[in-house]
């Protein structure tokens, strides 16, 4: 996939994730300190999809919240993730054989994101939407190709509000030991760590999907705001 459009924020991650892709799991869980299952599987509730729903999985990574919401759309729907590091999506690939589980993974930029409008009954982002300059691209395009009354759900890693210096003070100390572990590129790792802090306050989320077409707007915090889970509806 070209990166013409891509922002530049979003390419140097692109480059990190590609790096780090075969590691991704390991560093996924040092970030969230072993907590990022239970935090994808609240997502994956929320976005209240069953039987036969169409859901887009945005910044899809190594597919794990996509695979949860596999296991809800059952064979009669269909999930799609799409990440913009191909490494990443051959490790999803990866995941989804593994697991004998029906999903498809695809290459493909969020910002511009080659499906019709109105498609999908729920679409979903995890971890990816503080790699881009301008938020509110993302938000826009996963509310494009969501239907009416469809489901919005977005979850980060963020800045904690509590415990703010623990958590800092374990990355410092955990991710340059997971480099060192597993003769990793420092400066992938350092990118990716520090991405924590681009992603903006909880309410200015809230703002931007209000602002993109998404109502009825709840949002929720996990380990004292390590964590927080958007959701809501596109607006008819």
């Amino acid at each position: 996939m070209s990166t013409a459009h891509v922002p530049h924020s979003a390419r140097d991650d692109r480059a990190a994730f590609d790096v780090i892709a075969p590691r991704y799991d390991l560093v996924s869980g040092v970030m969230t300190l072993g907590m990022g299952e239970g935090w994808r599987r609240a997502a994956a509730e929320v976005a209240d999809v069953a039987a036969g729903a169409q859901v887009l999985d945005a910044f899809t990574g190594t597919g794990d919240l996509a695979l949860l919401l596999a296991d809800r759309v059952t064979s009669l729907g269909q999930v799609i993730g799409v990440d913009y590091s191909p490494a990443m999506i051959d490790r999803a690939r990866l995941k989804a054989a593994a697991t004998h589980r029906r999903c498809r993974f695809e290459v493909a930029d969020v910002t511009q994101l080659p499906y019709e409008n109105n498609r999908f009954d729920a679409v979903t982002a995890s971890g990816g939407l503080r790699s881009l300059d301008d938020p509110s691209i993302g938000i826009g395009e996963m509310v494009r190709v969501a239907r009416p009354g469809g489901r919005i759900v977005i979850l980060e890693i963020t800045p904690p509000r509590h415990l703010r210096g623990l958590h800092a003070g374990a990355l410092a100390v955990a991710m340059p030991a997971v480099v060192r572990l597993l003769r990793g590129d420092p400066d992938a790792f350092a990118r990716l760590a520090e991405s924590v802090g681009h992603m903006p306050p909880p309410a200015d989320v809230a703002a931007l999907m209000w602002e993109c077409g998404i109502g009825g707007i709840r949002w929720r915090e996990f380990a004292g705001g390590m964590a927080t889970l958007h959701h809501g509806t596109v607006r008819a």
